[in-house]
């Protein structure tokens, strides 16, 4: 089971499948880096430098999930697409772990890319996308926030655990017997209990931020709520 966490380790893929996620992740950083230029405001810029600190120190905390051995923790990828959006929140995790692997050997050096494309890009981008559906659909009350913060949470967990189980079936150096199917299932399985935790520990800080500041809440701020097409008036006896 420790071959099934999400800081994926040095040798548990090969080379040339780290090295092609390594080249798609910098190119995608590099785009989030161009995008994320246009939000930048004087309040967004220290919220990134707060969520990059907090999901770093969150993370440092892990939870136990009893039926599969194994611990989980907050990833962070809804939580900063909810406070300072997709892309400076990709950045913000990208960031996080690049320190991690560097400075406290929490996945390996050499498949930081397959790692920032999971937990950074596909977990953040996975999120937002359900966020901005759900924002549109649920009321935009403190309840509501907390359902669209847990489930983008726990959807992102998921999403991230199934990219890798596409790169180890692009490069696995483990023979799996065929069994992709079964390594599919457990990854899901026990990411889902660990995306309960990211859930709530996402849904508890969003809303409390949004009690206290909702205009740093990016996602409020950013995704505005459908507005009815006002009708138009019938004249002359026209239909």
């Amino acid at each position: 089971m420790e071959t099934l966490a999400m800081h994926i380790s040095n040798g548990i893929i090969d080379g040339p499948v780290a090295a092609i996620f390594a080249a798609l992740a910098l190119a995608a950083l590099a785009f989030c880096v161009l995008r994320g230029r246009r939000d930048l405001d004087d309040r967004l810029a220290p919220m990134a430098g707060l969520v990059a600190a907090f999901i770093f120190a969150v993370q440092m905390l892990n939870f136990p999930i009893f039926t599969a051995g194994v611990s989980g923790h907050l990833l962070g990828g809804a939580l900063a697409a909810l406070l300072v959006g997709p892309w400076v929140g990709a950045l913000c995790v990208a960031v996080v772990l690049v320190v991690q692997a560097l400075v406290f050997g929490d996945g390996g050096v050499a498949m930081l890319g397959l790692n920032i494309t999971n937990m950074a890009l596909l977990g953040t981008a996975a999120a937002y996308l359900l966020i901005a559906l759900l924002l549109r659909v649920l009321p935009r009350t403190r309840v509501g926030l907390g359902v669209t913060a847990f489930v983008s949470a726990l959807v992102s967990v998921v999403v991230a655990s199934q990219g890798f189980v596409l790169q180890y079936w692009l490069g696995g150096t483990t023979d799996l017997g065929g069994n992709l199917a079964g390594l599919a299932g457990t990854m899901a399985g026990v990411h889902l209990l660990i995306g309960i935790g990211e859930g709530l520990i996402t849904a508890t800080t969003v809303v409390t931020v949004a009690k206290v500041r909702p205009d740093l809440v990016y996602a409020l701020r950013a995704l505005k709520p459908a507005t009815p097409v006002p009708a138009v008036p019938v004249a002359g006896g026209a239909r």
